[in-house]
């Protein structure tokens, strides 16, 4: 297995790094929900090509709440940045079902346009863009509930000019695309890392069974087929963010194990880098939540907040930090 190294240690206005993209101009951006430390705002990081961070905008809170926590973000084809807004993890009471999907229009650092394509979400989570659709994990539909005491979540679809819709988080609303029975007891958690394939195959991950599922499509663009793709608990215990690779090989961060795994295209599942509980200074997969693919590199973020029986985390630290890996 790989060593993973350091890839950097964030300004101590971040506190929770989370989701990744890259924009036109071939930077880096980092979502930073700062769950460890609310008072923090939520953020988006840039690095440039030359590896320097440095604060890009703070993401426009809920007029209702008074925060945003930036998780998954996408962007468009126009350039605007779609960021989930989870309110809801939180952990605060009043912040559930206060989710939001959010359109960012960004020039000179600065948010210039703020719409809101979905809003009282329970726990939007991941986020792809593709053939101008807007697909969101969201990790629980609590109001659910299925014949089998099991939890279900979903994948929503919007078109990229969406505004405003009113998410009920029931199976009444129009925009679920597929859903996903999280069949381990013990980590009742669901959809989380999703990602496409050149061939337009949906890809997500079922966090608590540690299974990937594969969602074709039918010729209108409706869900065709939900399968389990992949799963090995001996080499992947829990499914959270993912990227894949121009080989058709899925990277996805096991945030349970502080592991990272790789799915080759015949849906063999190998962990490639695994690290003990540490403080991630030296590069340590401290709690991995999001994969990319940037100049060569695997770059993960470093989630380190969660604890627990089914963790190897057992603390948060400062200051956050990514680690590296190499791709293959």
């Amino acid at each position: 297995m790989q060593k993973p190294g350091l890839f950097a240690k964030l300004p101590d206005y971040v506190s929770t790094p989370d989701g990744m993209a890259i924009d036109s101009d071939g930077n880096l951006i980092l979502a930073c929900p700062n769950y460890a430390d609310p008072s923090k705002p939520g953020c988006l990081v840039k690095f440039d090509v030359n590896r320097k961070a440095s604060k890009w905008v703070d993401v426009p809170v809920s007029p209702e709440t008074g925060h945003a926590f930036p998780m998954g973000i996408a962007f468009g084809p126009d350039g605007d940045l779609y960021v989930v807004d989870n309110q809801g993890w939180s952990g605060a009471p009043e912040l559930v079902f206060k989710g939001r999907i959010l359109r960012l229009r960004i020039r000179d650092n600065k948010v210039v346009k703020t719409t809101v394509v979905a809003h009282s979400m329970e726990h939007p989570n991941g986020m792809r863009i593709n053939r101008n659709h807007l697909y969101v994990t969201h990790s629980m539909l609590s109001r659910v509930k299925d014949p089998s005491g099991l939890l279900m979540s979903c994948v929503y679809r919007f078109g990229l000019d969406d505004e405003n819709i009113a998410i009920t988080n029931t199976l009444a609303d129009r925009n679920i695309f597929t859903t996903f029975i999280t069949h381990n007891r013990d980590i009742q958690y669901g959809a989380d890392g999703i990602e496409f394939d050149k061939f337009g195959n949906l890809y997500v991950g079922n966090f608590g069974d540690g299974a990937v599922h594969k969602i074709t499509f039918n010729d209108d663009g409706t869900a065709k087929e939900n399968t389990v793709w992949a799963r090995d608990p001996a080499q992947l215990k829990s499914t959270d963010g993912m990227i894949i690779d121009s080989e058709g090989n899925i990277y996805i961060a096991d945030f349970c194990a502080n592991a990272i795994a790789r799915v080759s295209p015949n849906g063999k599942v190998t962990r490639i880098a695994q690290s003990p509980d540490s403080d991630g200074l030296n590069g340590e997969l401290d709690q991995p939540g999001e994969p990319i693919i940037w100049q060569g590199r695997l770059v993960v973020t470093c989630f380190d907040l969660v604890t627990g029986p089914q963790m190897v985390n057992t603390k948060h630290e400062m200051p956050a930090t990514l680690s590296e890996l190499r791709p293959g």
